[in-house]
């Protein structure tokens, strides 16, 4: 019988792509790490100057990733760091012979004489596994680039939070000198002089900007609230605020809200035009001219809105990050906390210990950029079940108390009206109407207060209790063009049209919104 031969299976011929390693020597120092593992082991100032520079990676002989971990864990625990304690550590981790044994030990501790320029010998180490990661990670990346299946947008997330890993994980920043940082202070002091004692970036709210001399670069500050509150609206209006009025630039990262969505709610607060004429675009003749007229400065604005929906803490640093090297950012605003996730690659545990992870993540993004983080958060039903005038307090703080820790400024937003209470618990019994709190509930570099913000609901807009606007109802009578005056028996009472008594500074024209 004849014999058949089965078909022959093709196999699919893989992505012709030459590795970059392929004929080439990876960078490496070998000598010198033999010289910074001996010093070490014969100098414990040695050690002291280069154990939180270097870590096992680092080293490109496997032999010499044995003996480091020998001596950090000998450091970790306060031992000496001699070469028979490093023998005696290693010979524990059942790790002495991968590390060459005894005679080798001896060998790297007759290398050297003392740990003079040990440090300098560390980072051109570090220099050399940087070089080895980033060859590592641009093959990964021309394999994943050559796979169809592979979404671009997501390529270049996952290469940029590769190249951040490596950065964050080895670019250490070294102590300085006292007199280097008081001529630091000293210059930053005559600055603040020059911008008439503000020191960070101006809110714009008169009252706030008084007690916290504006946002602070590295701060995170949490702006904490009910729904319904206003947390959105209240940073818009300071993000408006900050990059019309004073062109400086602001990232606002918006994982609740459509982009144009809140730039609707901006023009709105720009133009005075209700969000409900603006969604259902019924303007009249005029109020199409002052659309036209009064959005010009918004559109110049230096104000980035990014809306990707569950942003990981990951690509939030790679965003901002990009966009302080391209725009220059000042400030950043995340709407809001809760939302954010610490990214598949961090296992984080239950939704407390994920949060605590973004809280420091996002300090930590805070001082690397120089910039304030402001992050809005949600809070606990315990307020609602509270009793009283239902301020918020620190321990209203939702899902974590690392919050509160991690944070330099915890702030709420409260508004009476909100719970129906018509008056202020003060002394003279003020209106709420139209009137919210702002909460410094904690202040690492100054003090607490209560400071009352005018909320104009129908324009989704926080101002100055004491700036003057004409109440939106006689936007129509100064832009009708068959009467140039407007009756003053038109004209509600001031306690009705805002809630509180007119500001009679003198400066009030400049408020006017036309």
């Amino acid at each position: 019988m004849e014999k058949v031969n089965a078909p022959k299976q093709f196999k699919k011929p893989k992505t012709n792509v030459i590795s970059l390693e392929r004929g080439k020597i990876p960078p490496q120092a070998i000598d010198l790490e033999e010289i910074v593992l001996g010093a070490m082991m014969i100098d414990k100032k040695g050690v002291d100057e280069v154990i939180d520079l270097l870590h096992p990676d680092a080293f490109y002989k496997e032999a010499h990733q044995h003996i480091f971990e020998a001596l950090h864990a000998l450091f970790h625990d306060g031992q000496p760091t001699d070469l028979k304690m490093v023998s005696y550590q290693l010979q524990k981790q059942g790790k002495l012979a991968a590390a060459g044994g005894d005679y080798y030990l001896i060998q790297l501790t007759q290398k050297v004489s003392s740990s003079a320029h040990i440090e300098f010998h560390a980072r051109i180490i570090l220099q050399k596994y940087i070089q080895r990661s980033l060859i590592k990670i641009s093959s990964e990346i021309i394999e994943e680039a050559y796979d169809e299946t592979t979404d671009v947008f997501d390529l270049l997330d996952q290469a940029e939070s590769k190249l951040y890993e490596v950065t964050q994980g080895n670019i250490k920043k070294s102590s300085e000198k006292a007199q280097d940082l008081v001529v630091q202070a000293k210059k930053k002091i005559e600055e603040i002089s020059n911008r008439e004692g503000l020191s960070g970036i101006p809110t714009g709210f008169e009252k706030l900007d008084a007690l916290t001399s504006g946002w602070q670069p590295s701060d995170l500050i949490i702006v904490a609230a009910r729904p319904g509150m206003g947390k959105t609206a209240l940073t818009l209006s300071m993000a408006r605020n900050i990059a019309v009025g004073q062109n400086i630039p602001v990232a606002f990262f918006s994982l609740e809200m459509s982009s144009v969505q809140l730039i609707t709610r901006l023009i709105s607060s720009e133009t005075g035009l209700s969000s409900e004429k603006l969604r259902t675009g019924k303007l009249e003749t005029h109020e199409w001219e002052q659309l036209n007229v009064k959005v010009k400065g918004l559109e110049k604005a230096p104000l980035f809105i990014d809306d990707t929906p569950s942003l990981s803490i990951f690509d939030l640093r790679a965003k901002a990050r990009r966009l302080a090297s391209q725009h220059g950012i000042r400030m950043i605003v995340i709407d809001y906390l809760q939302l954010m996730t610490a990214g598949s690659t961090t296992k984080a545990g239950n939704r407390e210990q994920e949060i605590s992870t973004i809280s420091r993540n996002l300090k930590a993004l805070a001082k690397e950029l120089d910039v304030p983080v402001i992050a809005l958060s949600q809070l606990s039903r315990a307020v609602e079940t509270r009793g009283g005038s239902k301020r918020p307090l620190l321990s209203d703080l939702r899902e974590s108390g690392a919050i509160e820790q991690d944070a330099d400024i915890v702030s709420f937003i409260y508004r009476p009206e909100y719970y129906k209470i018509e008056e202020w618990d003060d002394e003279e019994g003020t209106p709420t109407q139209g009137q919210a709190e702002f909460i410094v509930a904690k202040h690492r570099n100054g003090g607490l207060e209560n400071i009352r913000l005018k909320f104009i609901g129908e324009l989704g807009k926080f101002d100055n209790l004491e700036s003057f606007d004409f109440p939106q109802e006689l936007h129509s009578k100064m832009n009708d063009d068959d009467s140039d005056q407007i009756d003053p028996s038109h004209l509600p009472p001031a306690s009705e049209a805002f809630g509180t008594p007119i500001s009679s500074s003198g400066n009030d024209d400049d408020d006017f919104p036309f």
